[in-house]
Formats: structure tokens, sequence, C-alpha cells
């Protein structure tokens, strides 16, 4: 009888087989919703960063002139 699986063996098999299958079923679906919501706040993000709200006012640091507020200009790195 070596090498022969019982009924029950079978049974238990399939069980475990069934639960890790269902774990990651869920696992994969909280990826996705997760990989949504950092989608969604990188693209919240991204518009602030297009935003007035953030950008330097007259007399503020900058690089380039898309940093100023109300389309200043960037010399000597300050708006204006």
């Amino acid at each position: 009888m070596r090498g022969q699986l019982s009924a029950e063996m079978l049974i238990l098999i399939v069980v475990v087989m069934a639960v890790v299958g269902i774990a990651a079923v869920q696992l994969v679906g909280s990826a996705k919703e997760t990989s949504k919501q950092i989608s969604d706040k990188t693209q919240e993000l991204t518009d602030k960063l297009a935003d007035d709200e953030i950008k330097s006012p007259d007399g503020g640091y900058c690089i380039t002139p898309d940093d100023c507020a109300s389309g200043k200009g960037c010399t000597n790195h300050r708006c204006g």
C-alpha cells in the first residue's frame, strides 16, 4: 500500500488548494484596489503641481518660468 493516496488525503489536498486559491484571488483583488488608489493619488498630486497654488509668488525661488505663479519670468532664480 505504499505510494497510494487515501480518499481522505485527496480531499485534504483539494481543500488546501481551494483555500490557497481563494487567498490568491483576495490578494489580487486587494492589489488592484491599492493600485487604483495609488494611481488616483498620483494624479491628484500631478494636478496640484500644475496649479498655481504651489507655485512661487513674486520674488520667490524658481528654476524655470513654469515654477512662478501668474506666468511671471524666472531671473536669477527669482520670480518676477
